[in-house]
């Protein structure tokens, strides 16, 4: 009898032991399993494009505007109604000829009666009145004047149907295969379309002018003195929103509530478009939502400061010997704030050995060459920092002697 207790006692010690061992390996498993699900989860907020992160919209996109890479996106490539946000192209297209020398910025612009007839927000343009084309410039991108869209349609290509084609031949140079646009102000209808990438790529295109983000930075502005109208902007995040200077709100039923923005915070410039939102203001928090994760995830990693003195080049026949270069903008790249994330970035400066005089003040000489990781991102002028004149005969006579001399010693 104790010869069968003792053996039960053996029996379920032996049980007890592989049982637990068992429960230690199940307990291991699970923690390496966890541990596997952390590592996934790393890689899924590396993969942004790809992560658990949503919106309340119907399409979004956050783009890095210095290499054009999409950051995150949500129904980015599906075709939507872009309402007012149109007028961020009306604007490029008119900065387009401004900068082609088809038009200047202090020329007149008459309103047509077709013009004044164009409802909804608007500066309320009186047929025969005019303003200078940068007013109404300043109309379109603060109150999102529809009545100014069409008067300045009007005056640059002739009609708004011309200008329309302009457009859409814009749209076709950008690479946007899922744009088309039917009229210059996004007023409903059903062959004004676009998707939240097209429409980042053209926020991107708008970067290019610093006009194009002086005026949609405005946030109040006096269009007329008499009778006084004071035009309000549109967009509140440059109210809520640090760092916000553009561009364009847009709202129709049928579209609901857009926006494409841009915010440069801590030299990290980015582009946010959300689309087909229906709650109130939701286009904004939304924005704001996509601004506050994006930024947790990049910084910018400056390298230079604007305005830095790259080098003192030598000049040929100036009557200085030498000009100093700096560089036009802030020279760096945005880096990943996580830590197991290697990223590097370099420069390279491409610029002259010698510059012969005469020598403007703020000549472009070279370029600062950015790379991330060997890839290269992005470029910034190098300018010069002071004119140089040619040099006179004196001058000329007085080198040529001291040069002789140095050789002799």
């Amino acid at each position: 009898m104790k010869k069968a207790i003792g053996f039960s006692l053996v029996l379920v010690l032996l049980l007890g032991l592989v049982l637990g061992s068992g429960f230690l390996i199940a307990n291991n498993q699970n923690q390496d399993s966890q541990g596997a699900e952390n590592s996934t989860a790393d890689v899924l907020r590396e993969d942004n494009k790809n992560s658990g992160f949503k919106l309340d919209a119907k399409g979004a996109v956050l783009m890095d505007p210095q290499t054009g890479e999409i950051l995150w996106e949500q129904n980015a490539h599906d075709r939507y109604y872009p309402a007012s946000m149109t007028k961020l192209m009306t604007m490029v297209v008119t900065m387009d000829m401004v900068a082609n020398g088809q038009a200047t910025l202090d020329e007149p612009v008459q309103t047509s009666e077709r013009a004044e007839s164009f409802g909804g927000s608007e500066v309320f343009l009186e047929t025969g009145e005019t303003f200078p084309l940068e007013e109404m410039m300043i109309a379109i991108a603060v109150a999102s004047a529809n009545d100014a869209a069409v008067a300045v349609a009007e005056h640059l290509a002739g009609t708004e149907e011309a200008f329309v084609e302009l457009m859409n031949k814009k749209a076709k140079e950008l690479g946007l295969k899922n744009t088309h646009f039917a009229n210059c102000h996004g007023l409903h209808d059903e062959n004004n379309y676009t998707t939240a990438y097209d429409m980042a790529l053209i926020a991107r295109e708008a970067l290019k002018y610093p006009q194009i983000l002086e005026w949609t930075s405005i946030k109040r502005y006096t269009f007329r003195k008499e009778p006084l109208s004071i035009l309000d902007t549109t967009n509140k995040m440059l109210y809520w929103y640090p760092g916000t200077d553009g561009f364009k709100t847009g709202f129709t039923d049928a579209a609901g509530l857009n926006l494409v923005s841009t915010v440069k915070r801590d030299g990290l410039r980015l582009i946010a478009v959300v689309m087909g939102v229906e709650t109130p203001r939701g286009h904004f928090k939304e924005s704001m939502k996509l601004y506050n994760w994006a930024f947790k995830q990049w910084a910018f990693k400056e390298l230079y400061k604007s305005g830095h003195e790259v080098a003192s080049i030598p000049v040929g026949k100036g009557n200085k010997e030498k000009v100093s270069v700096v560089t036009t903008d802030r020279v760096g790249a945005r880096l990943s704030r996580m830590r197991n994330k290697k990223e590097d970035v370099t420069v390279k400066f491409n610029i002259p050995s010698i510059i012969n005089a005469p020598i403007a003040k703020g000549q472009k000489v070279g370029e600062a060459i950015i790379f991330k990781n060997g890839k290269e991102v992005d470029r910034v002028d190098v300018v010069t920092q002071s004119e140089v004149k040619k040099a006179s005969l004196s001058q000329e006579l007085t080198r040529v002697i001291r040069s002789v001399f140095t050789i002799r010693q």
